[in-house]
């Protein structure tokens, strides 16, 4: 098993029921079990222009699949929920799954960077995952507890 950190982020709609069931439908896919979920959070959206307030947290998952299958699982629950991905914008969105961390293994393919590119420097990523894990050390970024200290 390899424990894998998911970012979760709802900015339409019933923002925590969504997160709440897509947290129940990752735990019932095959293949994954879900370990822990942080308190979710009230955040501003971050680089876009004007839009609703995002709920996010993170979730901590136990898997056997591999982080390409789990991308894939993660993809296809946006989907599930509503989410239509426009590529180059970043519209609001009923649920946003992030694959922010696949055990100690850094991944940099097409369409897939583990540790999630931007996660050192998003503190509505790393509160809730230092509520989590926040001794754990981000590949080539350091610990979880020392990059949420140094966020502005």
């Amino acid at each position: 098993m390899t424990r894998a950190y998911v970012g979760l982020g709802s900015n339409l709609g019933d923002r925590e029921r969504t997160l709440r069931e897509a947290v129940s439908a990752l735990g019932a896919e095959k293949g994954i079990v879900v370990a822990a979920v942080s308190r979710l959070r009230e955040t501003e959206p971050v680089g876009v222009g004007s839009q609703p307030r995002f709920l996010n947290g993170v979730v901590a998952l136990d898997t056997t699949l591999s982080a390409r299958a789990l991308l894939g699982r993660l993809l296809a629950l946006e989907r599930r929920f509503g989410r239509v991905r426009v590529a180059g914008r970043r519209a609001p969105r009923t649920l946003d799954l992030d694959l922010l961390l696949y055990g100690d293994e850094t991944i940099d393919e097409p369409d897939l960077v583990v540790p999630h590119p931007r996660l050192h420097e998003r503190r509505f990523v790393l509160e809730p995952l230092a509520e989590l894990a926040p001794r754990l050390a981000v590949p080539r970024h350091g610990r979880v507890d020392a990059l949420l200290a140094a966020v502005h």
